[in-house]
């Protein structure tokens, strides 16, 4: 089969590098790809947003097969305007993109039917916002998350009312994310421990993925601002078949059940960002794809044929299958820009790449990278990701530092606790 992934992120690598695997895939192709997918797949120079140019190119060299890796192509109906052509695609609708494009639309999901999730206001409107934050009835902290599409970086945890009139302004008045903070969600903040939990979805069965943990945080100890993702390992320790039950009780059979009442077809991932406390488990988040840098761990633990997977998903086949892993933990590390998630240089030479791909165990993912002149450059904030299989958490761990110590270029950064969270064995807030 011929296959197109769209992306250029690691997450897309990873899936490159994966379906590269299957003996079904006679030929790989990016767009618009990374300096790491060029080493296993032709890149295609047509960008994610570009939905016109990625069917009419799929048509035109008979794509027998596209995997969307990023959210923003499944929210401008990339996948809606493949099936009209003809054109197999693995992903979800635009109207099923709305659990991740709108947060407005998934909290309202939720609370119509009754889904755990913490409690929250929506706003329209800068003044009405800002008179709910400044109540005396409001304490803190309180979490902020613009509307639209915001990579990762539109949820701020304020601590004050000052934190929260800043919040505000930068995303509804300064607009530092465009249209994602026209409205905003204001909701209580919950303590507890996050989870990643991904799985399948076909229409009709739910088939769940490994567990993993993301670290959002750009600095050690989970602290400073939102990114993208700075690291993840998989599985999660704590987790077990009576969390699993309570979950697939709680959170995936109602939802599964809105879908239908909603008039939602929903055949891809869904991405459920969990947190546990005191017991129970809350939506925080929805995601439409695979996680990233969750995905880059993931997929060096599956085991299965990724592309008999991926195809049974969009046939509503996913009770034929039983997926098939790596029982060794995971653990990766996201390398990033000085400066990242604000401003940030591009443009410098990587070195030490070939020491890592030698090493045994361990798998490096390009994101931010770009080939010029026989060169590896950074081109974007998240840049690389390392990832070590290891028999302990202990040992993959110590195995993605030693790896990742090899590479260099100016201002590179990444934090130094990937994993902590199952080194420390701290008490679970549960």
């Amino acid at each position: 089969m011929k296959v197109l992934i769209i992306g250029n992120g690691g997450r897309e690598h990873a899936l490159c590098w994966k379906l590269k695997q299957s003996q079904q895939v006679t030929e790989l192709f990016s767009s618009p790809g990374n300096a790491g997918t060029a080493q296993i797949a032709q890149n295609v120079s047509i960008g994610i947003q570009d939905v016109l140019g990625l069917k009419t190119w799929a048509l035109e060299h008979a794509i027998d097969f596209t995997v969307v890796g990023p959210e923003i192509p499944l929210s401008l109906g990339i996948v809606d305007q493949f099936k009209k052509a003809g054109l197999s695609i693995f992903g979800v609708t635009q109207k099923a993109s709305q659990l991740e494009a709108s947060k407005v639309f998934s909290k309202k999901l939720l609370q119509k039917y009754r889904i755990p999730t913490a409690l929250a206001q929506i706003f329209n409107a800068y003044d009405q916002a800002c008179d709910t934050i400044a109540s005396s009835s409001v304490s803190y902290p309180l979490v902020i998350k613009a509307d639209g599409l915001a990579q990762g970086k539109g949820v701020v945890i304020c601590s004050s009312a000052k934190e929260a009139k800043e919040t505000l302004d930068m995303l509804m008045k300064q607009k530092q994310f465009g249209g994602a903070g026209n409205s905003v969600v204001i909701e209580n903040f919950l303590e507890g421990e996050e989870l990643s939990y991904l799985g399948l979805m076909d229409g009709n069965h739910f088939l769940p993925l490994a567990t993993s943990q993301d670290h959002k945080k750009i600095l050690e100890g989970d602290q400073g601002p939102n990114t993208g993702g700075m690291g993840a390992y998989s599985p999660v320790s704590w987790f077990n078949d009576t969390w699993e039950a309570k979950i697939q009780k709680e959170i995936v059979n109602p939802l599964l059940s809105a879908f239908k009442k909603e008039g939602i077809e929903y055949q891809g991932i869904l991405y459920i960002g969990l947190l546990i406390s005191k017991g129970v488990p809350y939506v925080l988040e929805f995601n439409v794809r695979f996680g990233d840098p969750e995905a880059q761990v993931l997929l060096c633990r599956l085991q299965s044929d990724l592309l008999s997977v991926l195809t049974a998903t969009m046939q509503g086949k996913l009770n034929t299958l039983q997926l098939k892993w790596d029982p060794r933990p995971a653990v990766g590390v996201v390398m990033t820009s000085g400066g990242y998630p604000g401003a940030y240089q591009t443009g410098y030479e990587i070195s030490g790449l070939e020491a890592v791909q030698s090493l045994s165990d361990v798998t490096l993912f390009h994101a931010g990278t770009v080939l010029k002149n026989g060169k590896i450059l950074t081109a974007g904030g998240r840049v690389l990701n390392v990832v070590a299989l290891g028999e302990t958490y202990d040992k993959a761990i110590q195995a993605v530092y030693e790896a990742v110590k090899n590479i260099h270029w100016k201002d590179a950064y990444y934090r130094k606790d990937i994993g902590y969270r199952v080194c420390q064995k701290q008490k679970l807030p549960f």
